[in-house]
């Protein structure tokens, strides 16, 4: 059974999302220019905007991407991986990755549900107004565990026509151009991953003294601090630091790690650490460093490593 807490996370998800997703008077049920109930067609929009629910609620970014006309596909592939999860989100209004499922209600249109940890959505397709390549779709909204529609959001999709197959033209009255947005989206996923770099900087200078007080030594390197691959914790392999971060990588930067000076032994040692953007512009800005002191500093050196010289960082 969801926690109270989670199912309310949901709840300010898609109340907040209101400002993002533009209502419309249109009902899901049935569309009006289109009173009767075809069969749902494998090639329809209806299809489709059912394959891009799904696709976003699973965040599987290579089955969204084939429902984005060719414009919009090139500039998802190049936007960072985050930024990219952070525009799937938007589809089904659900922060995690989850599992969808399909039904259909009496009219047998598509309803998807998308189930994560923190809370599900419940998703109904309406009928589509379809006129030449164009088509537009009533899609409701809602918290899955909301009896009351307190949380129901109700906005029209759209969906081209090309080569044949439909894509994805507009979420609510906001067409997509991502070729004009995938920089701003990156921009706002690179503040992200600057403040986890800071963070994963002071991680893993935790772990290196945490290493240093163990072993009475400096570890030689950062896949020193990961998890042992199997069996108890050793020098080699000491469990300090989560995977990911021992291999010097995460959320679009890459971390590096340095001794300073000729010994590694006892408490004298020093070392230096480095965050650096692995996609200058995209992934980050600013270069991070903490030097042998322990001084956390940051600047925007256009993806070079940081340096002694920068800035000092404010402390929390």
């Amino acid at each position: 059974m969801k926690s109270r807490n989670s199912v309310l996370a949901v709840k300010t998800i898609l109340v907040s999302a209101l400002a993002l997703l533009p209502t419309t008077a249109s009902s899901a049920q049935e569309s009006s220019s289109n009173p009767a109930t075809p069969p749902l067609s494998a090639n329809g929009p209806l299809a489709a905007l059912r394959d891009v629910l799904t696709a976003a609620c699973a965040q599987s970014q290579n089955d969204f991407a084939r429902f984005l006309t060719e414009r919009n596909k090139e500039s998802f592939a190049r936007m960072a991986p985050a930024a990219r999860v952070a525009f799937m989100k938007r589809f089904v209004l659900l922060n995690e990755s989850g599992k969808p499922s399909v039904t259909a209600n009496p009219s047998g249109r598509p309803i998807v549900r998308c189930d994560t940890p923190a809370g599900a959505a419940e998703i109904q397709i309406g009928g589509a107004d379809t006129r030449d390549n164009v088509a537009f779709l009533p899609v409701t909204l809602r918290d899955a565990t909301d009896t009351t529609d307190a949380s129901v959001i109700q906005v029209n999709m759209g969906l081209v026509r090309e080569n044949g197959e439909w894509k994805i033209l507009s979420l609510g009255v906001v067409l997509l151009d991502l070729p004009s947005l995938e920089l701003e989206w990156d921009s706002a996923e690179a503040d992200k991953n600057e403040l986890t770099a800071i963070e994963s900087l002071k991680q893993i200078a935790d772990a290196v003294e945490t290493y240093r007080r163990k072993f009475a030594r400096l570890p030689d390197a950062l896949s020193s601090l990961g998890p042992p691959l199997r069996g108890p914790a050793t020098a080699e392999a000491s469990g300090l630091l989560e995977s990911e971060l021992s291999a010097g990588l995460k959320n679009g930067y890459s971390f590096r790690y340095v001794i300073v000076g000729a010994s590694t032994l006892g408490a004298p040692a020093k070392f230096e650490l480095a965050a650096t953007p692995l996609t200058y512009g995209r992934t980050g800005h600013r270069s991070f460093f903490r030097d042998a002191n322990g001084t956390l500093r940051g600047a925007d050196r256009q993806g070079a490593v940081g340096a002694s010289s920068d800035p000092k960082l404010p402390v929390d």
